[in-house]
């Protein structure tokens, strides 16, 4: 193997190649970049339903979701448009370049979000903070090329578990700690800057974690390769080196440079994006109404529950969702490989939605039981399948491609899930309008929306020509 000498990648590669362990402090600066790259995704969500109603844009009680689904759409459809831009960036700069501005940027609008005291300004913050987060493809193949092979499936565990996390943690911050004055009024008096901005604490709370992450992004390494050829002599040197290497890098380089014709192109790299914006699809719907249906009137189908109750039930999720993907998805998909594990766990979520419509006929203590139990399930299976998608991406393509294929990738995915919640918030408050005329109350109906959703992502699962080689999960 040849390094060479101020190449960054060259340098990871030599440590790698030195050392055989899992690296440890490397995997856990990832897993809280992703972490706090994902907490303003979701934390608006429990409270999002008052926050609309305290803008006084909805005229009737029912029309809240039609409006909360547009500022969830918001990020991703900024993110959209700009997630193949930050992954050529990265492949051009370097991966470091785009995490610093994605956290920085981060830590600026989640603020003003939480200043918002107007629709509109809700949803231009929103909306900047998706464009200015292009980090998420970026990370995924940082974290491929800080790990040797056979740790792939570990670290690309962890960004999924990190990410899931992000989404369980973020929605508790904002449900505990939303409208503190009128939660916790001997801490938080009334005329102080908390009743001015009500949900102003949990963007804050998140924005100083972003400080936090900032600052430690001067100890993170670069994995991108930059070799510069300074003098004939060099050149001829490496050439001879070259000559020197062993037959099966020169095979691997080879089949490097033919994965570096064209994205588009690459097939198992397309089949393996579709099933990723699928499964996204099906995620953002459901993170987007499980909180307006839980939150919502027993009348329109709802279960009554406060703020406090969702972010309650999405905290011990995402404890299962640590657990579960640390210590079994690896051995899991090991076993059976992403494919297979893709399979059975649409069939458990789809087997699970079915069951949704009847949880709002459970009355205490049954209710909150069903109702965990019932969340954990479907949040592991989707951070399965998402993991599943990450590592067939990653191993379709070469390094030079990884961080523009991740971004092509995400841009895909973040319209799909600037469609879901849009989608998903129009549909939930045309089902509560019309509830009268409907066999399923309102969140129900759109829980069997979901169904089909997840039957329609089943069929792209068990399509022939999503096909990958046997040795891609290792």
């Amino acid at each position: 193997m040849v390094y060479f000498e101020g190449c960054p990648g060259c340098a990871i590669d030599r440590r790698k190649a030195e050392s055989t362990g899992i690296p440890y402090k490397s995997f856990f600066h990832i897993w809280m970049i992703t972490l706090v790259s994902c907490l303003p995704i979701s934390s608006l969500y429990p409270f999002l339903y008052f926050m609309i109603r305290d803008f006084h844009i909805a005229k009737t009680v029912e029309d809240i979701g039609f409006y909360a689904g547009f500022v969830g759409a918001s990020y991703m459809f900024g993110r959209a448009l700009t997630s193949i831009l930050w992954g050529m960036v990265a492949d051009r700069f370097g991966r470091k370049p785009v995490i610093v501005v994605g956290i920085f940027t981060g830590l600026v609008f989640n603020t003003l979000f939480g200043l918002s005291v107007h629709y509109w300004m809700a949803i231009a913050t929103r909306f900047l903070l998706g464009s200015f987060n292009g980090l998420l493809g970026p990370i995924r193949a940082y974290v491929v090329e800080v790990c040797r092979p056979e740790h792939q499936a570990i670290g690309l565990s962890l960004v999924s578990t990190a990410w899931a996390m992000g989404l369980i943690i973020g929605p508790a911050i904002g449900g505990y700690l939303a409208q503190p004055t009128e939660k916790y009024p001997k801490l938080f008096p009334t005329k102080t800057i908390f009743e001015r901005f009500p949900y102003f604490l949990s963007s804050l709370c998140i924005s100083i974690f972003y400080f936090i992450i900032l600052l430690s992004c001067v100890w993170l390494p670069e994995t991108l390769h930059s070799h510069k050829y300074k003098s004939t002599e060099d050149q001829s040197n490496e050439s001879l080196i070259q000559q020197l290497a062993d037959s099966e890098d020169f095979d691997e380089q080879k089949n490097s440079s033919s994965t570096n014709k064209s994205i588009l192109k690459n097939w198992p790299l397309m089949s393996s994006i579709i099933l990723f914006c699928i499964v996204s699809f099906d995620d953002m719907a459901y993170t987007e109404i499980f909180p307006l249906w839980v939150e919502s009137e027993r009348r329109l189908g709802g279960l009554s529950l406060s703020s406090d109750d969702v972010g309650q039930v999405l905290a011990i999720t995402g404890a299962t969702i640590l657990l579960y993907q640390t210590f079994v998805y690896p051995h899991i998909v090991k076993l059976l490989g992403p494919i297979i594990t893709t399979r059975i766990m649409t069939i458990f979520s789809m087997a699970l939605l079915i069951t949704y419509p009847f949880i709002a006929h459970l009355l205490e203590p049954w209710l909150s039981i069903v109702l965990n139990i019932a969340s954990m399930i479907k949040a592991n299976c989707i951070v399965t399948a998402v993991t599943c998608s990450f590592i067939l991406q990653n191993n379709s393509v070469s390094q030079e491609q990884r961080a523009t294929a991740n971004g092509l990738a995400t841009t895909l995915m973040s319209f799909s899930k600037a469609i879901a919640p849009a989608g998903a918030g129009i549909v939930f408050s045309w089902a509560q309008k019309h509830q009268h005329v409907l066999f399923f109350q309102g969140g129900q109906m759109v829980f069997l929306l979901l169904d089909i959703v997840i039957f329609v992502e089943l069929i792209w699962t068990f399509k022939p020509f999503l096909v990958f080689p046997e040795d891609v999960t290792s």
